[in-house]
């Protein structure tokens, strides 16, 4: 006897508890990619051309012009713009008798206190996005999951209601819950290996980082950067 598993069959077939766990699987498919392909993409891009940035930024005339150097690498752009702006407030302020309480602070906490303030932000900018790709490699699988037990019951139904346990009666019902495991496995294993992924790319990235801002707490409390070996 012929049996029709094709998609359409499987969309008949199936009921709205059904429909809802494949179209919350199929979302969270499409949230997992979009996030895969997107942070993929920024973070090759950053890996390849912060060495290169960083060399430009210290090779520059100014601030001014370093800042322009780092234009398309914005965590490190954001440790600058930090670092220049609480060095100026510094300068402007030393002298001020109103006694804020960033006018007690040595150049150096300053400096080191915005530096740290940026930092935790573009970690944060970098991460973005790693949440959701938990979540999904978690989720999914469970969600699937239920989508098989819900087929399984459909099967199990149709003996109860037929009282024949013949392959015409639970092909159908079986089928969906394997399709059903199936989707959910697609959908997990790519955010879990993407999250992977993206944790030790992010990891290299943070390394530059904190020792791009600790030159830049050198260049800015004592004039001079004292670059560290590796992250030029």
């Amino acid at each position: 006897m012929k049996f029709d598993l094709d998609v359409v069959s499987f969309w008949q077939q199936g009921d709205v508890v059904s429909h809802a766990v494949l179209f919350l699987l199929l979302s969270m498919s499409i949230t997992s990619w979009t996030i895969i392909i997107s942070k993929s993409v920024q973070l090759a891009w950053w890996q390849h051309a912060s060495h290169r940035a960083l060399e430009s930024f210290w090779q520059a005339k100014n601030i001014a012009v370093g800042v322009e150097a780092l234009a398309r690498m914005a965590p490190f752009r954001l440790l600058v713009e930090r670092g220049s702006k609480a060095a100026t407030h510094y300068q402007d302020h030393q002298q001020d008798a109103r006694g804020h309480l960033d006018a007690q602070l040595s150049l150096t906490e300053l400096v080191t206190r915005a530096l740290r303030q940026a930092l935790n932000r573009a970690t944060a900018d970098l991460e973005r996005g790693q949440v959701f790709l938990a979540s999904i490699g978690s989720v999914a699988p469970f969600v699937g999951l239920f989508g098989t037990v819900w087929g399984i019951y459909h099967a199990l139904a149709a003996i109860g209601t037929t009282g024949q346990a013949s392959l015409d009666k639970v092909a159908g019902p079986v089928g969906e819950a394997l399709i059903m495991t199936a989707i959910g496995l697609f959908t997990a294993i790519p955010a879990v290996l993407a999250y992977n992924a993206f944790n030790r790319v992010q990891r290299l990235i943070i390394a530059d980082l904190d020792g791009f801002a600790h030159d830049l707490l050198m260049y800015f409390t004592m004039g001079s950067s004292k670059k560290t070996k590796g992250n030029l």
